[in-house]
């Protein structure tokens, strides 16, 4: 089996560091009497493509000794790359261009 502490780890930095959830953002009233409904679409995109886009972890491309390679739990540094563009690609079409929101009251 694999270790799962780094990516636990990951995903609870990158919620904690996402701004407007810990930290309150100016133009916002955190008491609850202005009606505003919080957005977490980004936020649930963000933890989901980092997770699912890890190198190694479903795939990797480029891979150590394939072009593609599936489970590998193994990564190098092109493969962080290609993963980072492919994350940041997917998460500003998501974002931007399809305009996912997930509103809780």
């Amino acid at each position: 089996m694999s270790d799962w502490g780094p990516v636990f780890v990951a995903v609870v930095l990158f919620i904690l560091l996402t701004p407007g959830l810990l930290i309150q953002v100016p133009g916002r009233n955190r008491s609850g009497n202005n009606n505003q409904m919080a957005d977490w679409g980004p936020v649930l995109i963000g933890v989901v493509l980092f997770v699912l886009l890890q190198p190694g972890l479903l795939f990797s491309f480029p891979g150590n000794n394939k072009q593609l390679e599936f489970g590998s739990m193994k990564t190098n540094g092109k493969a962080i790359a290609i993963h980072t563009l492919i994350f940041f690609a997917l998460y500003a079409i998501l974002i931007l261009a399809v305009h996912v929101h997930i509103y809780t009251g």
